[in-house]
């Protein structure tokens, strides 16, 4: 097998991996680098386009993983894409409020590369996108070459996949993200046991040390508790959340706590996409039974849209919570413009529900200390840090030691790491050495072709 990562800078962002097996050329994930912008921001796609592209492979439908994928289409016309029924139910939705995103940031930053996609040409290539039920066996033929692809449920969001492809005998699982324990919306990732000959894995939480004493649940009750308490002294709570899946969790985590009893009556703020994806869950939840949701909840916690005119550096002072994107508080998005206004208010808490990249507004706020000054560069306020800023244990992505102990059992003869910073995978390296001896451990370079 031939493996190249095509992701520009390595780390989290552009997500994409091109993989050689035989005469059959497939990409797995083509996504956008949330740090970067115009075509900078896209995976490295010429080695791709030197030779005919037989099948992609999306994982999951979050943006690092398809942000890129209709400029890969349209390089390859005739290829085929495959994903799992319920990533089927969310992609073009995903890639619509992409090439929105990106037209605002067009006008707004002045990148003249954006759009790098149309609606239009989103809609053109609905045809070609497959959807595949989980633990269901699809044998894929080249000109030459035959292998047999099988998607197993990897927790994260709904519809997130782990890709088995089997090749004259030769198994290689890929993880994508993964998390192994249950979320209130969506059961945890099902692994096969036993052997695989090569295992490439994310590496996502290798700096992040398992917390003890922090499981799940206790954790929800935690953030419940902390709510209470933010609007109970007369402060506003945000939770910063990513669209697809953390805020349909948070959601049910909220009606959960007021259904029964735990949590006061106060305003609840949101909206966006995140809230457009309710009614997607809805479905996928009936038709599928891969998730649990309902978007009754929404009506029944009374939500209401997030303030269209939120000031920068201005706190609105409604004495509620707000459930609002991005999760990372990256620059120009609702949850920084918000943060910017309530961080100089002692009353107020800020609470992260998921990884923060460490070089984002979110990571940078989660690293200072109460008292530092935290500059907000695109809304140009400088605020004092006086609010909680509080981290709560609900990654979407397994711990680092759960990873590392399902990788060792599969005996696999090569590991290949993703989807880490350079600290985290070096931290995977390390254990992994360890631990298999006997094992080729690679951290590839990006853009370079290895044979394993």
């Amino acid at each position: 097998m031939k493996l190249t990562d095509l992701n520009r800078k390595g780390g989290i962002g552009s997500n994409s991996m091109l993989i050689e097996l035989g005469d059959l050329r497939i990409v797995i994930d083509c996504g956008l680098n949330p740090k970067e912008v115009g075509r900078a921001a896209t995976p490295d796609l010429s080695l791709a386009r030197n030779k005919p592209l037989d099948l992609i492979i999306i994982t999951h439908c979050h943006l690092d993983h398809i942000g890129s994928l209709p400029v890969l289409m349209r390089d390859h016309p005739n290829t085929p894409v495959l994903m799992t029924t319920s990533s089927r139910m969310l992609i073009e939705r995903m890639l619509h409020n992409s090439a929105n995103v990106m037209m605002r940031q067009r006008e707004e930053a002045n990148i003249p590369d954006y759009p790098l996609f149309t609606h239009e040409e989103i809609d053109r290539i609905g045809k070609r996108l497959i959807g595949l039920n989980f633990n269901q066996a699809k044998m894929f033929r080249g000109a030459k070459d035959e292998i047999e692809i099988i998607l197993h449920p990897a927790g994260h969001v709904a519809g997130a996949a782990a890709v088995e492809i089997i090749h004259k005998h030769r198994a290689i699982f890929f993880t994508g993200d993964v998390l192994f324990t249950d979320q209130r919306t969506l059961k945890g990732a099902r692994f096969p046991a036993g052997h695989f000959d090569t295992v490439i894995t994310e590496t996502t939480r290798g700096t992040t040390e398992r917390p003890v004493g922090k499981s799940r649940s206790e954790e929800m009750i935690r953030l419940v508790a902390s709510i209470n308490d933010t609007i109970s002294r007369g402060g506003s709570f945000l939770i910063p959340v990513f669209a697809l899946g953390r805020m349909q969790e948070v959601l049910t985590i909220i009606h959960d706590a007021r259904k029964f009893g735990k949590l006061a009556e106060f305003p609840i703020f949101a909206s966006g996409l995140g809230m457009d994806l309710a009614d997607y869950f809805d479905e996928i939840s009936r038709k599928t039974k891969h998730i649990q949701f309902n978007r009754g909840i929404i009506k029944d916690l009374k939500i209401k849209p997030t303030p269209r005119k939120l000031v920068a550096g201005q706190d609105p002072g409604q004495n509620a919570l707000y459930i609002i994107s991005s999760g990372m508080l990256v620059e120009r998005t609702p949850s920084y413009t918000l943060a910017s206004g309530l961080l100089e208010n002692a009353k107020n808490t800020i609470g992260f529900v998921g990884y923060c990249d460490p070089t984002t507004p979110g990571g940078e706020l989660l690293a200072m200390s109460p008292g530092d000054t935290f500059l907000f560069k695109t809304a140009n306020v400088k605020a004092k840090i006086k609010a909680r800023v509080e981290r709560f244990e609900l990654s979407g992505h397994a711990d680092r030691e759960e990873l590392v102990q399902f990788v060792v059992q599969t005996g696999a003869r090569s590991v290949i790491l993703t989807h880490g910073d350079p600290e985290a995978r070096a931290w995977f390296m390390e254990q992994l050495k360890e631990q298999m001896p006997k094992s080729s451990i690679l951290d590839p370079v990006p853009l370079q072709t290895y044979q394993v």
